[in-house]
């Protein structure tokens, strides 16, 4: 994880973000939530390498943009995936992110 600036951290996501991975993603994504200031931050998740997303993933997404939420902070997905924005879409849950494409 690096630092961006004071009020942003970016985190990288797992090449295969699912079942497997979703607990040490979730403990981490949340661990950088709260290294922010309540009611400042933002919370940007790389995806540039993650080519694969199931619903226990999608899961993890929500729970760490729930926390964020609570701490009224942003997630922002970064190049997520055409397969990714879809399920977001279908999903209805894109309007709970900021989307930042290539």
């Amino acid at each position: 994880m690096a630092t961006t600036h004071l009020n942003e951290r970016l985190l990288g996501a797992p090449a295969s973000l699912g079942l497997e991975t979703r607990a040490d993603f979730r403990r981490d994504a949340v661990a950088a939530l709260e290294e922010m200031p309540e009611g400042a931050g933002r919370l940007l998740i790389d995806l540039t390498l993650t080519s694969h997303v199931d619903s226990a993933g999608l899961g993890a997404l929500m729970l760490v943009q729930r926390r964020a939420a609570e701490r009224r902070q942003a997630v922002v997905l970064i190049h997520p995936s055409d397969e990714l924005r879809f399920l977001l879409v279908l999903t209805k849950l894109i309007d709970l992110f900021e989307i930042q494409a290539a």
